[in-house]
């Protein structure tokens, strides 16, 4: 059975980013529902290949037939371990379209969206011990008050973190909806559904470690990428577009490169171009196309 996804957004674009050679060897680290895969392998020859890693099990029914193309079923981070696994030491270029996929939003038992009542779960490996109920009720005050601020941005925080554990004192916070209640006094009717949009992106993140996945796989990249090939990578938050943008520029995810005596950086990476976003159209087709930014770089 074909799992339902949404058509990728800025398809053309970040495969363009790509640079594709006919007989390149190319990886796909977000298979998701295929949509970059089919498109990538559109360009490639009989000699090109594609290795396309998800996490997630219900990617797995979207295995597309075709001897070019590879899937793995494990997390970027582990990039380069299950390349060399499978013979590969270098690529010519990697996608990477990051975020939930709109069939995990879709799917209410998975907990990925405001708009369901479901258990909290929002794991992206269903195979993971982690869900986001230990995350709620098992994380101190000061914890879930650092994920609310960091991953959430949120400025209610503190207040937030300690309704939380008020709640959770008296039963368990099992469901959406519980957690909805419990966070009640700071969701005004106005704003209550980009607040909790914010409240369950921290959770998220917190429950599948996506920053640090992010950063384990962009340094790998490093490594992994022929001199010359593309990264072309999609995000949808600042705190994904930031690392990004910053490793991109010059290798590091905080402060700036060394200089060497002549006054020279030496960087991994060159940006192609300024950052894309989705056109006014693509927004109105899709949704969550709105908050897209596609980055690409060459490895030097």
């Amino acid at each position: 059975m074909i799992m339902e996804y949404h058509k990728p957004v800025l398809l053309q674009k970040t495969v363009e980013g790509l640079n594709i050679k006919p007989d390149g060897i190319y990886v796909d680290v977000t298979f998701g529902g295929g949509g970059h895969s089919k498109e990538i392998l559109k360009h490639l020859g009989n000699n090109g290949k594609l290795i396309a890693f998800d996490q997630d099990n219900d990617a797995l029914e979207n295995a597309l037939d075709d001897e070019r193309f590879l899937l793995i079923n494990q997390n970027f981070r582990f990039l380069k371990r299950f390349l060399r696994f499978y013979g590969y030491t270098q690529v010519d270029g990697i996608l990477g379209d990051f975020g939930v996929s709109s069939h995990q939003f879709n799917v209410p038992e998975r907990g990925f969206s405001t708009r369901f009542e479901a258990k909290l779960d929002m794991r992206m490996n269903q195979d993971a011990s982690l869900s986001a109920y230990e995350v709620i009720n098992q994380y101190s005050q000061e914890q879930l008050k650092a994920i609310l601020s960091q991953y959430g941005e949120l400025r209610a925080a503190a207040g937030m973190a300690r309704l939380i554990v008020a709640a959770r004192e008296q039963e368990p916070i099992v469901s959406s909806t519980q957690l909805k209640e419990a966070l009640g006094r700071f969701l005004p009717k106005h704003r209550e559904n980009k607040i909790l949009a914010q409240v369950f992106q921290a959770i998220r993140i917190e429950v599948n470690q996506e920053l640090e996945a992010l950063k384990e796989f962009l340094l790998q990249t490093q490594e992994v990428l022929k001199p010359g090939g593309r990264l072309s990578l999609l995000t949808y938050h600042s705190l994904e577009d930031r690392l990004v943008k910053r490793y991109m520029r010059n290798g590091l995810f905080e402060g700036e490169p060394e200089k060497d005596v002549f006054g020279r950086v030496e960087v991994p990476f060159k940006p192609i171009g300024k950052f894309l976003l989705p056109s006014e159209e693509e927004i109105k087709e899709n949704n969550r196309a709105r908050s897209a930014k596609l980055r690409v770089a060459e490895k030097l």
